[in-house]
């Protein structure tokens, strides 16, 4: 899709509908994002354990992120700093802001109820614009180098590296 120049993102709360329609979306890109995942998001954003935000553009579905209240990452849940989680633009949205309008989104959520928030980026190519995009905003690393699944990768300790590698950085929001 071609993002026309007048249009304006949408910033808004996950629907009860959001599960289907994200999913939709995700499927058509041959995405291994299934139902099951979202109708996750929408229970735990309905416990409070979440908050999800997703992005529209003249009413059709561009993306989302989550904000986790309590990291299962453990200095971040010490610490109190919820954990920007799961940011997602559709390749036909991206280089539009979409990315920053979730990002302002979820750091006000965030400031709401702490002075930081923390998240975790992957180590692939594939994370290549989340990476820029973080440090473009002001995040840095927590300092506690490469976590896998969580947890600490010890010096020459052998781990895969794929979506569960991450680095982790926060934002200091005041």
């Amino acid at each position: 899709m071609i993002v026309p120049a007048s249009a304006s993102p949408r910033v808004r709360d996950m629907t009860p509908t959001g599960p289907g329609a994200m999913a939709a979306a995700f499927f058509e890109l041959g995405w291994n994002k299934p139902r099951s995942q979202f109708d996750t998001y929408l229970e735990e954003y309905r416990s409070g354990e979440r908050h999800v935000l997703v992005v529209d553009v003249e009413g059709a579905f561009a993306g989302y992120v989550t904000l986790v209240w309590t990291s299962r990452y453990e200095p971040f849940a010490a610490a109190g700093i919820p954990e920007v989680s799961d940011l997602n633009v559709l390749p036909g949205f991206r280089r539009h802001g979409l990315g920053n309008a979730l990002l302002d989104a979820a750091e006000a959520l965030a400031g709401t109820r702490s002075d930081v928030v923390g998240l975790g980026v992957g180590l692939l190519a594939d994370y290549g614009p989340a990476q820029r995009i973080y440090v473009r905003r002001g995040y840095v690393p927590d300092g506690r180098g490469i976590m896998y699944d969580e947890q600490p990768v010890g010096y020459a300790e052998h781990i895969p590296i794929d979506d569960d590698a991450t680095l982790k950085f926060t934002l200091a929001l005041r």
